[in-house]
């Protein structure tokens, strides 16, 4: 035997060889691979070939082999083994450990590992009922030397990560092992304490020695990185009594290595797992011993490096996120019932956290902010004077951290260097800042809160500042980037305004606002003059956080408007349609809005036009006038000012030349021009782009309109202004609103331009589109991004948005824009009009059958990319067309107009099933996806609606969101209401097999699983008395066990039979079903690993007879007997 054994052994080394060498054929390299395989599996000899290719004096790959073989044995043979064997192999592998390995800094890692999984797979199946003195060995290693201390380490570590962590074993064998530890848990963690204790302090004997010791110190330090490794394991799950055992002395020692620049990382995390616990506020009181001077001390030392080494930079994010879990626990304690103090020390951990806050590294700045938040806003703490003198110095901050700065690709501050180890691009600080940037926004306000008087100081003295100084334009010339000097200060500056005003009027009587003061900044900000139109930008919206100031100097009224007006109509020399001076014509336009929204009582008797305005302004300015006129409070005054102002839309949209261009495609695309072709280097044609310009105006100033007319939220006033024409049977007011006869005039056009544009997609119209606009109904690279999750560096059309300001753009990508707003805009106007007119709109006659005849007109040709926002806007948009009808209206209205797009939905949109595997360029791959996310978003705007099969049939599309969602929300929902009704047993069947398909896609995900067992259940318990049909369902699912369902269907139609807790039913049903789930594609060629339960150590015996058996003999009836007057 010992000759096939070697003989083995060389066919063995030689084809690992092959496997490894580099310059191998791929061919041979399988054959090899094939073969190791298959002697895995099959042959005899794999206990004595893998114990002889372990041998140290193999290479470290035939070693490693080697060990592979010992530990498929054990997984995939041990429960056919003899006893002996085991015993045997069990031997053979501690023989391993003690004398198999080179020493510590020889050995390799991953023959260290291979080491230790063997181990930890033989513990998992014999101990502690086979093994009853594992643990005595495992210390009894720990005395042959470093290395085979290391792997003790190892393998504890690496046990508890299979049990407790990833739990890879069955219920009763988890169990077992885990009380086990549980139990010898004190001694197991006075055992790694004493491993730690003794290396560290010979590690730190030997410091600076040379030569030989130099090695010895090295192995001293492996071995307390691997006990710390194996500490943090088991920090994150025992008891705290043992981490706060001996007054913290872990925790002491813990703080004391941060100190140790080779062990201060692994300290730190375990630190950071221990302060990070919950449970008990008791038992976490221990914690604020970190307080004390020592831990206090050791924290801020241990912080003091300031160099950008990648280990260092990690330490210190590991130390930055202590002091954050430290304060988490000092937010909890304080103030609670276990009656902590604030401690004398937090002073000191504040100057820690504040230097975090200051660091050059935004990652840093960012990790501090929630426990910034939780200590502005506990109710103890924040009053307290030394968080509220560090409130004053984190505003302070927030001076350097608002500003934009440590981009990855530049050098013109300290924090790129941090950045280039945390961001991989530009575009992924931008998307860290953008939400960075909004949480310390947050955290200003709460701050704000607790020293209003000083933030509005603060922002005073920095906004007096970013005006005196003079625009730096950085690298740019001529007129400022985004990324200049002054740009991204006053842009912070602006953050800090916004952020400190509004908190300031929430918090502050009005007697003691900074009035004055706040006078002389609007002045100030008033009196400044630029043309730079960034800048130009930050000083509007200034003037916009300031003006709640006005409120109380009405004086100040005039020359903030004359600001504003004189912004609406800013220019660059002659230009006025650059991408950046449109912007702050916007700015302008959108802040008179907002002024006229929220304040508009005020704002009544001080409002202006002005003649030189673009379609946009107009459309503002004529939305800004709709607001003011709701304060009219009379339908005929409001309703005569709104025929006025929409005098001119109305002539325009109902004109014959306007009919003509709405109701016949080809007159339309002739009339944007569409048929035209036009190059970069010839201009559009004035007539064209013209024409455009008109639609726009007109949909926009519609948009406005519908959606800023209201009657007055009181109902006296309502009543006493003409505003209530009646009531419903239920008594609620039936209003009507000034701006519905203009609507219903100019709703026959807008119904065709949305019918004309779905048409615009059928192939003859197609066709006629020049070469210009021949993708201009395609989807965008922008638009791609957003379905698929990824951040676009494109700023996407938005509502109120004209699409003519961007003329550096392709021309595809401004034509795009032009169609897809004018898309969007038809049925946000469509979509807002059953809000803002209610009754008025929903009684129109054959309201249904005009949207059914433009709206879903031409689908089948309409892509997705369109479709989905449609339904999106007309439909599941809250507070729109469908969610504000009237019930009444229902049937005249919902069911005619969502019946036949389900229908339409159902037959078309489903995702397809099969999916064909194809090498495709990574163009093609995009495409795809995108398409196939777009599908899901698509039907997942609808899903939710009142469609039995569409929702059921969703239940085994791939879509993980889609499938949880609908099993959790929408198909019992549903279905319940027609349970007691007369179902067909074919639908009944359908139903319950749709949801066991959808197990059969996603139960191997623990989420739709759970959602999907308990739609299951539920369909079967209410329909099974009634439906024998879903037995026979059942007993088709693989692997079923018939007798136990039926136990479970004789407790479920006797209603004389015992009942059992929903946890237990629960738990028995998921059972039954379990067959029908399906496996990850990961796992269905795994081989399975069988680890046999043990006779259980802790099963508490039932008593044999009755504690109480004769309650007489107690006197319990004497006891409580009328007669009995020894009481």
């Amino acid at each position: 035997m010992a000759d096939q054994v070697a003989a083995m052994c060389d066919q063995l080394i030689k084809a690992v060889n092959v496997m490894m060498d580099p310059e191998t054929d791929q061919i041979y390299r399988l054959e090899a691979l094939k073969f190791c395989e298959e002697f895995k599996e099959t042959s005899t000899f794999c206990v004595p070939c893998g114990l002889q290719l372990a041998d140290k004096a193999q290479t470290a790959v035939v070693r490693h082999f080697g060990l592979q073989i010992l530990e498929h044995v054990i997984k995939f043979r041990w429960n056919n083994m003899q006893q002996q064997e085991k015993v045997q192999l069990k031997e053979c592998a501690m023989q391993l450990l003690s004398t198999g390995t080179h020493t510590i800094l020889e050995e390799e890692s991953h023959i260290k590992d291979a080491l230790s999984r063997i181990t930890v797979e033989m513990i998992k199946r014999e101990w502690p009922q086979h093994w009853p003195d594992m643990l005595k060995e495992m210390e009894a290693l720990t005395s042959h030397g470093e290395a085979q201390t290391e792997l003790v380490m190892l393998i504890l570590l690496r046990l508890a990560e299979d049990v407790i962590t990833f739990q890879t074993l069955p219920t009763q064998r988890r169990r077992d092992i885990q009380q086990t530890l549980t139990q010898n848990m004190e001694n197991i963690f006075s055992f790694m304490i004493a491993i730690l204790h003794v290396n560290v302090e010979d590690y730190r004997k030997l410091k600076g020695s040379p030569g030989h010791e130099l090695q010895v110190r090295k192995a001293h330090c492996r071995v307390a990185v691997a006990t710390l490794n194996t500490l943090a394991g088991y920090i994150d799950w025992v008891s705290l009594v043992h981490i706060t055992c001996g007054n913290c002395h872990l925790l002491e020692m813990l703080c004391l290595l941060l100190s140790e620049p080779e062990l201060q990382l692994e300290a730190a995390e375990c630190l950071l797992i221990a302060i990070s616990r919950k449970g008990k506020l008791e038992d976490r009181k221990p914690f604020m011993l970190l307080f004390d001077d020592v831990a206090i001390h050791y924290i801020l030392s241990a912080a003091q490096a300031v160099e950008v080494v990648e280990r260092r930079y990690i330490f210190l994010k590991r130390l930055c996120q202590v002091l954050c879990a430290l304060g988490g626990q000092l937010c909890s304690l304080v103030g609670s019932d276990v009656e902590v103090e604030v401690p004398a020390n937090l002073s000191k951990y504040m100057e820690a956290f504040l230097a975090f806050t200051t660091h050059s590294s935004q990652f840093l700045k960012s990790s501090t902010l929630a426990t910034w938040g939780a200590l502005f806003r506990h109710e103890t703490l924040s009053k307290d004077v030394v968080v509220v003198d560090k409130a004053i110095k984190y505003l302070r901050a927030c001076m350097t951290n608002l500003v934009k700065t440590g981009f990855p690709s530049r050098a013109d501050n300290p924090s790129c260097e941090y950045s280039r180890v945390d961001f991989d691009s530009d575009e992924d600080f931008n998307s860290f800042f953008h939400s960075f940037r909004a949480q310390q926004g947050e955290v200003v306000r709460i701050a704000c809160r607790i020293v209003p008087l000083e933030a509005f100081q603060i922002a005073a003295e920095w906004l007096q500042y970013q005006i005196a100084c003079p625009i730096d334009t950085g690298t740019a010339e001529g007129l400022c980037s985004l990324l200049s000097p002054s740009v991204v200060q006053w842009d912070a500056m602006t953050v800090f305004m916004e952020c400190m005003v509004a908190q300031i009027f929430k918090n502050l009587e009005e007697e003691k606002l900074p009035v004055d003061q706040s006078m002389e900044l609007l002045q100030a900000v008033l009196n400044y003059d630029t043309n730079d139109p960034l800048i130009l930008s930050c000083v509007l919206t200034n003037v916009s956080a300031l003006f709640p100031f006005v409120t109380l100097r009405p004086h100040f009224l005039p020359p903030v408007l004359y600001k504003l007006f004189k912004a609406i109509t800013f220019e660059v020399g002659q230009e006025s349609k650059v991408s950046s001076v449109k912007n702050v014509r916007r700015h302008a336009c959108s802040s008179i809005i907002k002024i006229c929204r929220d304040y508009p009582q005020f704002i009544l008797k001080m409002f202006s036009g002005d003649a030189m305005l673009t379609n946009m302004e107009k459309c503002s300015l004529m939305e800004a006038l709709v607001l003011i006129s709701n304060q009219f409070k009379d339908f005929a005054k409001q309703k005569a000012f709104l025929d006025e102002l929409m005098a001119l839309v109305v002539a325009e949209w109902t004109s014959d030349e306007m009919r003509h261009v709405l109701w016949d495609p080809a007159m339309f695309l002739s009339f944007v021009g569409a048929d035209q072709v036009v190059t970069e280097q010839s201009k559009d044609t004035d007539t064209a782009a013209l024409n455009r310009g008109r639609l726009s105006f007109c949909l926009y100033a519609m948009l406005g309109v519908v959606k800023r007319a209201r009657w007055p939220v009181d109902l006296e006033e309502a009543k006493a202004g003409g505003f209530v024409m009646g009531y419903t049977p239920a008594g609620a007011p039936i209003y009507r609103n000034p701006c519905t006869a203009q609507f219903l005039v100019l709703l026959p056009n807008l119904l065709a331009l949305i019918r004309t544009h779905n048409s615009l997609y059928m192939p003859e119209n197609m066709a006629r589109l020049s070469v210009t606009f021949s993708r201009a109904h395609e989807v965008m690279d922008a638009e791609k991004n957003v379905v698929l999750g990824k951040r676009s560096s494109l700023i996407f059309p938005k509502l109120f948005l004209f699409v003519f300001y961007i003329p550096h753009i392709l021309l595809r990508s401004k034509y795009y824009l032009f169609f897809c707003s004018l898309y969007l805009c038809s049925f946000h106007v469509l979509g807002n009009a059953g809000l803002s007119l209610q009754q008025e709109f929903y009684t129109i006659e054959r309201l249904a059958e005009e949207i059914s005849g433009s709206a879903f007109v031409s689908l089948d040709h309409v892509p997705d990319h369109r479709l989905r926002p449609m339904i999106h806007i007309l439909i599941c948009f809250s507070q729109q067309l469908v969610v504000s009808c009237p019930q009444e209206y229902y049937n005249s209205l919902l069911c005619p107009l969502l019946g036949p797009l389900f229908a339409y939905m159902l037959q078309v949109r489903s995702p397809g099933e099969d999916e064909e595997e194809a090498v495709c360029q990574e163009s093609q791959v995009t495409q795809e996806m995108f398409e196939e996310q777009l599908v899901r978003l698509l039907t997942r705007e609808n899903i939710y609606m009142t469609l039995l099969t569409l929702s059921f049939t969703s239940l085994s599309w791939k879509d993980t969101t889609n499938c949880h969602r609908t099993a959790s929300m929408v198909c019992w929902t549903l279905l319940r209401q027609v349970v007691g009704g007369n179902l067909l047993p074919e639908a009944v069947t359908w139903f319950y097999t749709s949801v066991l398909r959808g197990l059969q896609v996603h139960g191997q995900h623990e989420v739709c699983n759970s959602a999907l067992s308990q739609l299951a259940m539920l369909i079967y318990e209410n329909l099974r008395p009634r439906y024998v049909e879903l037995k026979a369902v059942m007993t088709q699912i693989p692997n079923i066990s018939v007798e136990a369902l039926d136990q479970y269907d004789h407790r479920l139609m006797d209603p004389n039979a015992p009942k059992v807790g929903d946890k237990k039913r629960k738990d028995q049903f998921k059972k039954l079903i379990a067959g029908t789930v399906g496996k990850a594609l990961c796992q269905q060629f795994r081989k399975e690993v069988h680890i046999r339960n043990l006779p259980s150590l802790f099963k508490k015996p039932k008593p044999d007879k009755d504690l109480l058996p004769n309650s007489e003999a107690l006197g319990l009836a004497a006891l409580f007997s009328p007669e009995d007057n020894t009481l």
